[in-house]
């Protein structure tokens, strides 16, 4: 893929996630992809800040939806070439500090095959 259509599915990737669209980031995702985030670590320590597949991305998002109904991305950078894009991107939340973030997700065959969350 080029990285005009690597943006344009990060892009899908931040409307379906501002919108709470779980059905429509899914739609983004490998069946078998695989996410790390320091937030999972946190929240779920057994899965050592890692899951797999669609079912486990799933209930992660819902959980953070549910939890977070203010919770939104602002995008500030993307880049990309032929296999990845990185993001950055502002995560807000009502009565929290804004907190940068990076993350990169890894497209094969026009699906995300793995995300990573970067973070202090």
């Amino acid at each position: 893929m080029n990285p005009e259509q690597l943006q344009s599915i990060a892009f899908r990737w931040f409307a379906a996630f501002n919108a709470h669209n779980l059905e429509q980031l899914l739609s983004l995702y490998d069946d078998s992809a695989e996410h790390f985030s320091p937030k999972l670590k946190i929240r779920k320590p057994e899965t050592n800040g890692y899951v797999s597949g669609k079912q486990a991305l799933r209930e992660w998002w819902q959980d953070a939806f549910d939890r977070l109904p203010t919770l939104h991305y602002k995008v500030t950078t993307l880049t990309a070439n032929s296999d990845r894009v990185f993001m950055e991107y502002i995560r807000q939340v009502n009565g929290e500090g804004d907190m940068l973030v990076a993350e990169v997700l890894d497209v094969k065959d026009g699906k995300i095959i793995a995300s990573r969350v970067y973070h202090g």
